[in-house]
């Protein structure tokens, strides 16, 4: 049997300082007691991966969680594992999530040493008020020195998260944002609009209805926001991504294009062969479970041909190279009615969104459903 060769390795951290009320990612507040055991359950999973499937990662993506919430030490125990597991021969990116909060010069140059070439840190917002609102646990000027800090060890390859339509922010608020970000000139920038996600606390004060979805609100700060980043050098090459140059995210084009990727940890997704997992979204019951039997597995789904075709189709317009017209050949009516509305253009050979379609992405990606 011959074994498939995985180029793409997540890894789910779910400790986080303080648990945000935006987020719907599976993560529990840092518990030093339960650290060293998820962390030898990660490489063991990774031992039973490696007995059925080549690993030979050319990008690796430490996802959260917060994964700089673990500790110096930690982390060299982490990335050292994986570093005698693996062949890196092929490694073009390896990322790793932080909070400005928990950015050190130590932390960022062992990080640096041990092979991560790519940081996405979480600002989310520049402003104090806004900051207090979504929770976050660091200031404006925190984030800024940490910016500074990653520069300081060598970083060259950094990616700024930002949010809009935050309640209570303002079209001038999210200008300001983007003025700051842009003036620290980070290589990539992801830019998501606020979004209420069931099993969150702002899911329940939008169901309330304190908080209030306002597409027009939304539609607006995100024509603010391609027109921004663009006018600053930023290729928009996914809806929510923006890059200079030779910067986009191997890893989430990875994706996007349909690779087949391997997750490790709690809630860690993973699509090999056909076939594709969610590991148990408990530390406890992961862990348990990787001990008793090697996976972490909980939910398993066997996918047609069919879905992965539909999938790479729908991911695969949210990018700017499109999709081969040839793959829309099973939706060819709905195609033609989108070029012919100007939701879609391209060449001979390859179709995707306009602006007027990105505006309305999610929309035309359901049509595909």
């Amino acid at each position: 049997m011959i074994q498939p060769e995985i180029r793409h390795l997540y890894v789910h951290i779910p400790f986080c300082p303080k648990v945000c009320p935006y987020c719907s990612f599976y993560k529990e507040a840092s518990d030093r007691n339960k650290t060293r055991r998820f962390l030898d359950s990660v490489l063991r999973e990774l031992d039973a991966r490696t007995v059925d499937a080549k690993i030979a990662p050319q990008t690796i993506f430490f996802g959260g969680g917060t994964p700089s919430a673990l500790s110096t030490s930690q982390l060299e125990y982490l990335l050292g594992g994986l570093r005698e597991r693996l062949d890196l021969g092929r490694l073009e990116e390896w990322t790793l999530e932080m909070n400005p909060a928990t950015v050190s010069l130590e932390k960022a140059s062992v990080l640096k040493d041990l092979g991560v070439n790519r940081i996405s840190m979480g600002v989310q917002s520049w402003d104090e008020e806004l900051l207090k609102v979504l929770g976050r646990v660091h200031s404006g000027a925190q984030a800024r020195r940490s910016f500074e800090i990653l520069r300081e060890a060598g970083f060259q390859n950094l990616n700024l998260d930002l949010i809009f339509s935050v309640p209570g922010q303002t079209r001038v608020q999210w200008e300001q944002s983007i003025a700051t970000t842009l003036e620290l000139g980070p290589e990539h920038i992801s830019a998501y609009c606020l979004t209420y996600e069931e099993d969150t606390a702002f899911f329940d004060r939008f169901r309330s209805g304190e908080f209030r979805q306002e597409e027009e609100r939304d539609a607006e700060m995100f024509e603010v926001t391609m027109d921004r980043l663009g006018a600053g050098g930023y290729a928009q090459y996914e809806i929510s991504n923006y890059a200079r140059p030779g910067f986009e995210s191997l890893h989430n084009l990875g994706y996007w294009q349909g690779a087949e990727y391997l997750g490790l940890g709690p809630s860690a997704f993973s699509r090999v062969g056909g076939r594709r997992w969610e590991n148990v979204p408990d530390t406890v019951g992961y862990c348990d479970r990787v001990e008793s039997g090697g996976f972490g597995e909980g939910t398993v789904e066997e996918l047609s041909g069919e879905t992965l075709h539909r999938e790479r189709v729908m991911f695969g317009l949210r990018t700017r190279r499109g999709v081969v017209r040839g793959d829309l050949e099973p939706w060819r009516d709905l195609a033609d009615r989108f070029e012919a509305d100007g939701f879609f253009e391209g060449d001979p050979e390859r179709i995707w969104l306009t602006r007027r379609g990105r505006m309305v992405a999610d929309a035309l990606a359901a049509e595909f459903v």
